[in-house]
């Protein structure tokens, strides 16, 4: 009796080693071909970016954002501005110096006359930034437009208004 009891035991401990567990569907078959990935996408440039060439050299400065009546860069902004800022150091170092345009804008939300001197503060903090980074101060100007040209007029939307734009100067 007791053999038998062992006898059953061991089979059933069999039995559930055996039997597969739970990935019926779920599970890749061997048989089954592994899909190729896609080819990387490439990346094209945001609506209102500034992609530019400049003899064998292409610009693609992005705008950068800042919050509600500031002007100190933003982190993730930080990150455009050196993006902006290695484009330019490395077009240098292949003898070329375009002037750069930084645009500052204001959303419609004070007077026109604090928002042109906001959008001044915006433009110059992004080319204190540029200038730390390497640019040549030279190579770079700064404009404000104040509230003059809105992105948006929706309230919800303001955001978009307050922002700094880089653009190339025809050579």
């Amino acid at each position: 009796m007791k053999a038998a009891l062992r006898l059953i035991a061991v089979l059933a401990g069999v039995a559930v080693i055996a039997t597969p567990v739970g990935c019926a569907k779920k599970c890749v078959k061997a048989e089954e071909p592994i899909p190729v990935p896609p080819p990387p996408k490439v990346e094209e440039p945001i609506e209102g970016d500034m992609g530019a060439m400049t003899g064998q050299f292409e610009f693609s400065l992005k705008k950068v954002h800042f919050d509600f009546d500031r002007s100190e860069i933003r982190a993730g902004d930080a990150e455009l501005l050196t993006a902006n800022g290695n484009q330019l150091i490395e077009a240098a170092g292949k003898g070329l110096t375009p002037v750069v345009t930084i645009e500052g804008h204001c959303d419609p939300v004070g007077t026109s006359e604090y928002n042109m001197a906001l959008g001044q503060r915006r433009a110059q903090a992004a080319r204190t930034f540029l200038v730390k980074l390497g640019v040549s101060a030279d190579q770079l100007a700064t404009v404000s437009f104040g509230e003059e040209k809105l992105v948006t007029q929706v309230e919800a939307e303001f955001e978009q208004n307050r922002r700094c734009e880089f653009k190339l100067e025809e050579e």
